[in-house]
């Protein structure tokens, strides 16, 4: 019979490049839930999954409150249907957000555009005044 496999927080905020604090901060938000030896915080792998896809789910724009609602549909043992309906909704909302954020830079580097060329000829009729 194998050891199952654990982490020091330690090891998981060198692994994602975060620290410690942050970590403490995903447990007090509930998105992690480490066993205890004494005083030592104690991961296993599912701790380990759970941190990932916070990780990604940050990536992606979604809220820790999001990213627990889903992880609290997975814990309740619901149907997959309902885990991937929330999902679904959710992805749809962020992906509305991303186009318009997408639109809003595609105007800001036109008018940035613009600013540069009005620049330019202004100086190129400084250049030919001289």
């Amino acid at each position: 019979m194998s050891e199952q496999q654990t982490y020091t927080i330690g090891e998981l905020a060198k692994e994602f490049d975060i620290t410690t604090r942050t970590i403490r901060f995903y447990e007090e938000q509930g998105l992690l839930s480490p066993g205890r030896n004494g005083q030592t915080r104690v991961y296993d792998k599912k701790d380990r999954v759970r941190l990932k896809l916070v990780m990604r789910g940050k990536r992606l724009g979604f809220s820790l409150a999001e990213t627990k609602t889903l992880f609290d549909l997975y814990d309740s043992n619901q149907n997959s249907a309902a885990q991937l309906h929330a999902m679904l909704d959710m992805t749809k909302t962020k992906r509305a957000i991303l186009q318009q954020q997408l639109e809003d830079i595609r105007l800001l580097m036109t008018e940035m555009d613009e600013v540069e060329q009005r620049c330019r000829d202004e100086l190129a009729e400084l250049e030919e005044s001289k």
